[in-house]
């Protein structure tokens, strides 16, 4: 679940929602990111990494001009340095409000999307509107990397804890991607289970992979938002093993027609693999 499920203008889960079927922009519900990062020791304006947080809408429904229903999935991408992302039930409410609303074409959708959530995120957000018959040719794939779900490691700690990380040996620089599916947090608001795969990439001494699947795990019973364990595991990464460059990659499954993928990098030229897991 996102940072944004919980609002600094009221929780909206967990309540009677109405919900509103002709358009209307003021469903959408921004909040600050800096309270979660300050948990972090992080400073907006001096942030240790760059990335972007890719959104998938798959119940767009709109109305075109002679009153038709048509349907479209739809991509976001707010930029992490956007001083807010957008509350996801907003963002669910909001989308739903297209539902009886007549738009001209995609063009029309697209730019519609693109002023209102840029305008409540404090950034431009880019949004890809694709029909059906376009959007079902990505396909689904996976990490590219190596798994390390299959290591036979005791675990016990479910709680995140940087000092589990290990180096395997501090001597010798490699370039891996690791990736698991074994990523579980719990939404803080109503616990209910997020679901997710993680792939970590990073040039640097060698982590030793029974540590980083421990670590994985131990967010297990943690409750936090989408985007703040992505950012915690960078800054715990970062810590502990000392990386030369790091990127951290997370597909969390959908909730509510939405799925939510923080990713975080400070590697040169890097960004998202555009992928859709088996479990999204």
């Amino acid at each position: 679940m996102s940072t944004n499920e919980s609002s600094e203008h009221g929780h909206l889960l967990g309540r009677q929602t109405e919900y509103v079927s002709v358009y209307t922009p003021s469903l959408l519900c921004p909040l600050a990111r800096e309270q979660s990062r300050q948990t972090l020791g992080l400073q907006e304006g001096d942030l240790p990494f760059r990335g972007v947080d890719v959104w998938t809408g798959y119940e767009l429904s709109w109305l075109n001009s002679k009153g038709k229903p048509q349907v479209a999935v739809a991509e976001f991408q707010v930029p992490a340095n956007s001083p807010y992302i957008i509350e996801s039930k907003s963002f669910k409410l909001y989308l739903n409000s297209f539902n009886q609303t007549r738009f001209v074409g995609l063009n029309d959708i697209a730019h519609t999307l693109e002023s209102d959530l840029s305008t409540a995120a404090g950034a431009p957000v880019m949004v890809t509107v694709q029909p059906l018959s376009t959007a079902v040719q990505h396909g689904v794939g996976h990490f590219i990397g190596e798994s390390i779900d299959e290591l036979d490691v005791d675990i016990d700690c479910y709680r995140p804890d940087a000092d589990i990380l290990q180096l395997q040996k501090p001597e010798v620089l490699v370039h891996e991607s690791l990736y698991s599916d074994l990523l579980k947090s719990n939404c803080p608001v109503t616990g209910q289970p997020d679901w997710a795969s993680v792939c970590v990439s990073y040039h640097g001494p060698k982590i030793d992979r029974e540590s980083l699947l421990k670590y994985i795990v131990s967010f297990r019973e943690h409750q936090d938002f989408h985007e703040h364990c992505v950012e915690r595991m960078f800054v715990d990464i970062s810590s502990r093993c000392q990386p030369l460059s790091l990127s951290v990659y997370a597909r969390y499954t959908r909730r509510g027609g939405l799925d939510i993928n923080p990713f975080r990098t400070n590697a040169d030229g890097d960004f998202p693999l555009d992928v859709r897991l088996v479990r999204q």
